[in-house]
């Protein structure tokens, strides 16, 4: 059992691919002597349940205008729920600080609570931010004034092919953005964001020094922060110390492992598109028709928002009883567990950076059908700097392009590419040496000990 007096609040943001890695990072630590207390907000709070007896549960109340969080205005959304968290998060630290004292050693928050960072900061409490998304894209956060200032946000049609000169490897339609957000919201969003860590001991980020120490070393140098890249948080957490149901609401079909012991070596296509991320119904459709067409055994995680305009569940075109011929469908899956089954053989991933690392990890090839934020600009990194995927673009301004054809064409292709399952490998024996020599783990641990 973790240790009072060397306790660590963990502040995760209440979305699945934010709060994951948080809550993987919380159990590393308290597997390495740390007590630990979970602050959460009421929205897709954590259920205690599925914890360690001996954590600490603490609910803050953040109350932000409904209409706000209905909306798809995800910079404003943020920025409101930082703000409106600032003051019981400041009650609920005190409150700790008053019970524990000097056994608080630090903060570590979503840097998305940035004004959580700043209050522990101005309590004298040593603060961390986690990145729960990559390095590089932190750099674009850091680089936004500037691509406002060159031109080349927003993102004008003629040059989205362009490449960002200051900022390889980007095009311009790799860039991070929020469609529904106004430009200058998003960018002042970002601007807090990373000002609050400057201010901390700092900064955490949920990824493999392997795939990016060129981001990570000027990160380093030009915040003058200390920097841990700590991925693969999902093989360094013990098993079970996390949930695998989607918001507590969609239990992970785990009889899905035992379909996969049936199919052979490498030949399961496997299909997520993460929790948020939604398609519209022609979409699906081709993508359905591409993976009967592939004739290759596929898994499919299909939940129930995933189709636009049919939230119920029900798929589009009478498509369930043809497509489940060809494969399996899920309403959810035990992803890292279906990543690393040896049947597995290729993803076809919405490019959310959890699911990247997580492939990554377990040398699994990428098919990448970005749809929003930063998941044009991870894809970039796949199929073109790492090389270890192919991207197939979903919608286009000048009209969707998500045929059939292409997704049979991209798995034919993807299977029996030699030098992507080579670089793949490459990067699963560096995951794995990652979490044997633990090195970027006591570090970090060094450094909160040393508060």
């Amino acid at each position: 059992m973790a240790g009072d007096g060397r306790r660590v609040v963990v502040f995760p943001f209440p979305f699945h691919g934010h709060a994951t890695p948080l809550l993987r990072l919380a159990s590393v630590l308290h597997t390495r002597g740390f007590a630990v207390t979970i602050f959460h907000t009421e929205l897709r709070a954590p259920d205690p349940a599925e914890y360690p007896a001996d954590y600490r549960f603490v609910p803050l109340r953040v109350d932000v205008p409904p209409e706000l969080m209905a909306s798809e205005d995800i910079a404003g959304m943020v920025t409101a729920m930082s703000e409106y968290s600032e003051a019981p998060f400041k009650e609920r630290l005190t409150a700790a600080l008053a019970e524990e004292g000097a056994g608080v050693r630090c903060v570590i928050a979503d840097v998305a609570w940035y004004k959580a960072l700043s209050v522990s900061s101005a309590l004298g409490v040593p603060a961390m931010g986690v990145m729960t998304a990559s390095a590089a894209n932190y750099r674009v956060y850091m680089a936004y004034p500037m691509l406002i200032e060159k031109g080349y946000l927003p993102v004008q049609e003629a040059r989205r092919e362009d490449l960002v000169q200051e900022l390889p490897p980007y095009r311009v339609k790799d860039l991070l953005r929020l469609e529904a957000s106004s430009l200058q919201g998003f960018a002042d969003l970002l601007r807090n964001t990373i000002e609050a860590p400057r201010q901390s001991a700092g900064l955490i980020f949920n990824t493999l020094r392997a795939i990016e120490a060129d981001d990570l070393d000027t990160i380093r140098q030009e915040e003058s922060l200390p920097v841990f890249a700590l991925a693969p948080l999902h093989k360094l957490a013990p098993p079970g110390n996390t949930s695998s149901s989607l918001y507590g609401e969609t239990q992970a079909d785990r009889e899905c492992l035992d379909w996969l012991d049936t199919q052979e070596p490498g030949s399961v296509v496997y299909v997520s598109f993460g929790s948020l991320a939604a398609m519209d119904p022609h979409e699906f459709v081709e993508l359905a028709w591409g993976l009967a067409a592939s004739k290759r055994p596929f898994l499919w995680v299909v939940r129930p928002t995933l189709i636009r305009g049919y939230e119920s569940g029900q798929l589009p075109d009478g498509l369930d009883e043809q497509i489940r011929d060809h494969g399996r469908l899920v309403s959810w899956a035990p992803q890292v567990e279906v990543l690393a089954h040896p049947a597995v053989g290729a993803f076809i991933t919405h490019s959310g950076w959890n699911s990247t690392v997580e492939a990554v990890s377990e040398g699994v090839p990428m098919i990448c059908l970005p749809l929003h934020g930063d998941q044009f600009s991870n894809a970039r990194y796949v199929c073109d700097v790492w090389k270890v995927g192919m991207e197939i673009e979903a919608s286009s301004a000048a009209g969707q392009n998500l045929e059939r054809g292409k997704i049979k064409a991209a798995i034919d292709k993807i299977v029996h590419d030699k030098g992507i399952r080579e670089r793949m490998d490459a990067f699963k024996l560096a995951a794995d040496e990652a979490v044997n020599s633990q090195t970027e783990v006591k570090a970090l641990v060094d450094l909160i000990n040393s508060f």
